[in-house]
């Protein structure tokens, strides 16, 4: 044998035409091993000669060495192996072209051998052919054409595939092409399904199913038919068998796709309807019929019976990309930002990512950018939905082949494994500056394979996960539109005319889509479709947060059913988590929060949070904080209810106020070591392991910084539940008062304990009742709303005596004092001081007798006994000093400035003030500041400093203008005005004092 030719692992000539006057060879291999040529079947030998035809034709058209053929042959080679395969390759010449001097299909080629046969001479490159071309027809939403092909493509198959053939190389292909007849036999059954026809391939399914009871796909679709044919019964019998099945046979439970079909099913869930029938393949051409030698039945030619595969003629240069929206709106600097990454010339290829929550306009942005940067890349622009959210994500393999196509590769020229043909694809557009848009991608794997390698293209790719395994140039997480965008939006949907009669109510309408574009162009599009509608008439029917995520639909549009698409790729653990940590209000949850509401242990609920953040589903403002944009928090609480039920949602969010009552008392301890509270409001509330436990004020006062905001929303949330723990939120309201101490959210605590107030009383809880005023008296003395104050007090002294609370007599007592002036005589105010102080005495707390008589200083201030308030402040500071107490000692130096003040010492007073501020600077409550640097200002006017006055009352109008705080503005504005007066500024002056 001459062995003369190219050297191996070069290209293999083209295929010679077909011998014998144009009878085709053709060879099948998807059962028993056979060849014809036209009708007439060849005898084709003993069963390793037969093995080595078929390695070449599982290899058509590439060398094939001798050693490869050795190794397929035979685990351990005999001695004269190789001779063995010269004489099988002389007999197979003589079988194939008898008549032939010079072979044309078996040639010799370098070091080996080549079978030029064309593709679709055997049944195998065929069934592929037509597998690849049903997954396109299915891409490009064509399910009767794919249908057609995969009937067509699983009719090849007549039994095992290489039956009877010896050596590894057969048994390894055998156990190749039987998977992917599985596979193809699955598509074709779920396209069926898809095309409705549920009933017809009940019979096959079931044929399946007993063929292979532990293959999960199949039992799905057997039940989803069953279901849809009204077999509600047999369907859940599937199940059963299934779970009996797996657990005797591997010991494990079905898997999570298997259980949430089952529940469907026993919840007639609507998702499981069957879709609109589509039509039937105009052909049907079933199991191919087989002529005289058992071969298939060849049509005018030699090409197959039946249709040719489905191709799509690719375009010279490919333009893919989705037509750009009209009503763009916003984002501008973004674009321009993307726009700059994806310009070519760069050192590397840029790959752009944009990722966030269904909804935000992931896509439209991508195809307005790739509109943008498109004339950048005349070798083509394509584009792919890799349809990630959904339940059934390209196949990379699939996509490739489409991207080939589209770029003019014809279908026989592709090869098969997802490998080859990214290897294909890298090479085919090296050098081409060609755009890629890669759209709703679900995972680095399914992006990986499809990315070139070449600098001169570009990858634009969307998904709703974080895609932190691919090289990318810039990431965007894209945030939702700003209210003027929003509003913009609305406008060019819904009509100018309609927008500039009720700006407000359009500026409503988009607050309460929550700037979600998705949400905005959804409830644009219903306006615009209903032009009697008012603006206003929209906003109040998205006011209702149990009925928005249903007005959000209109036509194709709905927000729901987005992000149902990213919820229904969770596993349960991670869906449960969804659902779970929607149930309190507020800004959103820290990650020891997580953990009370899910009842895990924290690190396992930050694993879910952040796998919950990767997925869009989640943002994380910084590390250890967690939040739902506003419609993902009403879509998670909907299914919280359908799934989880209302009382679960109860119990996690009474959970979670125990974990915050029993950390705000610990914040107490430390913020105001020795002061009753804590000690009273936990006495019956169960021990809280999961409270944290500060090592001091400052790792205290950063707890409360960051989640203050959160402990309020979830209190005042309990309050509007009727069966809420109402005892719980009024003992929270009451170690809250360290907030007006602080300086921190004075308003919004004030708030809460009137709605905890009114609750309590209707409720018929006085002693919660008691506990609530005691917070909201001190809350409105804080605004100078003294007759409001004074009613709260009159009210706490009579709850508190009636139900035995005497920590909180001395206090209240106390605000009548302070509260009584001007309308009340001296020795009535004197009374109420001395009773509080006694009382306080007996409580044993030094903390509580040191604050009530640092209070009892004010009142001697009022009456004008100057020298007993110095005397007062300076013991309770002295007491404060000892227990470390640093916000009693704020209040007893700023007692005591005032009062040295008052008796003409403002030298000293300034002092005083000074130490207050170092401390107030040092808690960081910027709140109290600017009453203490009024007094200094005042201590400064009266010491004849009048420029230090001016810079300490400048000083309080800035803080008071940045923490909001009128009363104090006021204060401020005054003390300038005397400040400039004193200075002989006298226009300034009036002004500041007007």
């Amino acid at each position: 044998m001459t062995e003369i030719g190219e050297p191996h692992g070069t290209s293999a000539p083209e295929p010679a035409p077909a011998p014998d006057g144009g009878e085709r060879l053709r060879l099948s291999l998807l059962g028993p091993v056979q060849a014809w040529r036209g009708e007439r079947e060849l005898e084709l030998g003993p069963p390793q000669q037969r093995a080595l035809l078929t390695a070449l034709a599982l290899r058509a058209r590439r060398i094939v060495s001798v050693d490869e053929l050795l190794d397929a042959l035979w685990e351990q080679p005999p001695a004269r192996a190789a001779a063995v395969v010269r004489t099988y390759v002389s007999r197979l010449r003589r079988v194939l072209e008898p008549d032939r001097v010079h072979p044309t299909v078996l040639v010799s080629s370098g070091s080996g051998y080549v079978l030029r046969l064309p593709a679709d001479c055997t049944d195998a490159e065929v069934f592929e052919d037509r597998v690849a071309a049903a997954g396109r027809a299915r891409a490009l939403g064509d399910p009767a054409g794919a249908l057609g092909l995969l009937r067509e493509a699983c009719g090849l198959w007549h039994g095992e595939p290489l039956a009877g053939l010896p050596g590894p190389f057969a048994q390894a292909h055998r156990a190749r092409l039987a998977e992917r007849r599985l596979n193809a036999v699955q598509a074709w059954l779920e396209t069926e399904l898809e095309a409705g026809r549920h009933a017809d391939v009940i019979g096959e399914l079931t044929v399946w199913v007993n063929q292979y009871p532990l293959l999960e796909p199949m039992r799905e679709l057997l039940m989803l038919a069953l279901y849809r044919s009204g077999r509600q019964a047999e369907a859940l019998g599937v199940y059963a068998d299934a779970r009996r099945t797996l657990l005797e046979q591997l010991g494990v439970d079905p898997g999570p796709r298997l259980r949430e079909l089952h529940l469907g099913v026993l919840s007639g869930d609507p998702k499981l309807a069957a879709p609109a029938a589509v039509p039937a393949p105009a052909f049907e051409p079933g199991r191919p019929s087989f002529g005289p030698g058992g071969g298939p039945s060849f049509g005018p030619g030699g090409a197959p019976a039946g249709p040719a595969p489905t191709t799509v003629p690719a375009p010279a240069v490919p333009a893919q990309l989705p037509a750009d929206v009209s009503d763009w709106t916003g984002r501008d600097e973004l674009c321009a930002a993307l726009c700059a990454d994806l310009a070519p010339g760069g050192p590397a290829m840029p790959v752009v990512g944009i990722s966030g929550l269904g909804g935000v306009g992931k896509s439209t942005l991508a195809v307005h950018v790739a509109h943008a940067v498109g004339g950048q890349y005349p070798d083509g622009q394509l584009y792919v939905n890799l349809q990630g959210a959904g339940a059934f994500p390209a196949d990379p393999g699939e996509v490739l082949a489409g991207l080939l196509g589209a770029l003019g590769m014809a279908d026989a020229a592709i090869p098969q494994g997802t490998a080859e043909r990214a290897a294909l694809f890298r090479s085919r557009v090296a050098g081409l500056r060609v755009l890629i848009v890669l759209d709703d991608a679900r995972d680095t794997q399914q992006v990986g394979p499809l990315l070139p390698g070449s600098r001169s293209c570009a990858v634009l790719v969307t998904s709703r996960a974080w895609l932190s395994g691919v090289p990318m140039t810039r990431q965007v997480g894209l945030e939702p539109l700003t209210p003027e965008e929003s509003v913009r939006l609305l406008t060019a949907i819904a009509g100018e005319p309609r927008v500039t009669a009720e700006p407000a109510a359009a500026r409503r309408v988009a607050a309460a889509c929550g700037f979600l574009p998705l949400a905005v162009r959804t409830a644009a599009s219903r306006l615009a479709a209903r032009p009697a509608w008012q603006l206003s008439h929209m906003a109040d029917r998205l006011a209702s947060e149990r009925r928005r995520l249903a007005e959000l639909e209109a036509g194709e549009l709905a927000v729901a059913a987005s992000f149902r698409l990213s919820y229904d790729q969770l596993d349960p653990e991670t869906a449960r988590a969804f659902r779970l940590l929607s149930a309190a209000d507020g800004p959103g949850v820290s990650s020891a929060a997580a953990a009370v509401l899910l009842g895990l242990p924290e690190p396992e609920a930050e694993r879910l949070a952040e796998s919950l953040t990767d997925l869009g589903l989640l943002s994380c403002p910084y590390p250890g904080r967690y939040q739902y944009h506003d419609l993902l928090r009403l879509f998670a609480r909907e299914l919280l209810r359908e799934v989880d039920g209302e009382a679960a949602g109860r119990a996690a969010v009474e959970r979670l106020l125990r974990h915050y009552l029993a950390t705000v008392a610990g914040l107490y301890r430390v913020v105001r070591p020795g002061y009753p509270f804590p000690d009273l409001v936990t006495a019956a509330v169960e021990p809280e392991p999961s409270a944290p436990e500060f090592d001091g004020p400052a790792e205290g006062l950063r707890w409360a910084r960051q989640e203050v905001a959160a402990v309020l929303a979830v209190a005042e949330q309990a309050t509007r539940d009727q069966d809420g723990p109402l005892a719980v939120v009024a003992d929270l309201t009451l170690v809250l008062i360290q907030l007006i101490d602080l300086g921190m959210a004075v308003p919004e605590l004030c708030e809460l304990a009137g709605r905890v107030a009114e609750a309590t009383a209707a409720a018929g809880l006085p002693e919660s009742e008691a506990r609530a005023r005691y917070t909201l008296m001190w809350a409105q003395r804080e605004f100078q709303r003294t007759r409001q104050s004074r009613a709260e007090a009159v009210r706490v002294v009579t709850l508190a005596r009636r139900t035995g609370q005497a920590a909180l007599l001395p206090g209240a007592l106390i605000v009548l004092a302070l509260t009584g002036l001007p309308h009340c005589t001296d020795e009535e105010v004197a009374a109420w001081c001395e009773e509080a102080i006694a009382l306080s005495a007996e409580s044993g707390s030094p903390s509580a007798h040191a604050f009530v008589e640092g209070m009892a200083a004010l009142a001697d201030l009022a009456v004008g006994r100057a020298e007993s308030a110095r005397e007062r402040a300076g013991r309770s500071l002295a007491v404060f000093r000892e227990l470390g107490d640093f916000v009693g000692q704020v209040h007893m130096l700023y007692a005591r400035a005032t009062a040295l003040h008052g008796m003409g010492r403002p030298e000293e007073a300034c002092e005083d003030y000074r130490e207050c501020l170092g401390a107030l600077r040092a808690l960081g409550a910027w709140d109290r500041m600017p009453g203490v640097l009024v007094g200094l200002a005042e201590s400064c006017r009266a010491a004849g400093r009048p420029s230090q006055a001016l810079e300490a009352a400048e000083q309080a109008l800035a803080i008071a203008r940045k923490v909001g705080l009128e009363h104090r503005r006021a204060n401020a504005l005054d003390a300038i005005g005397r400040a400039l007066l004193d200075l002989g500024e006298h226009d300034r002056g009036r002004a500041c004092l007007a």
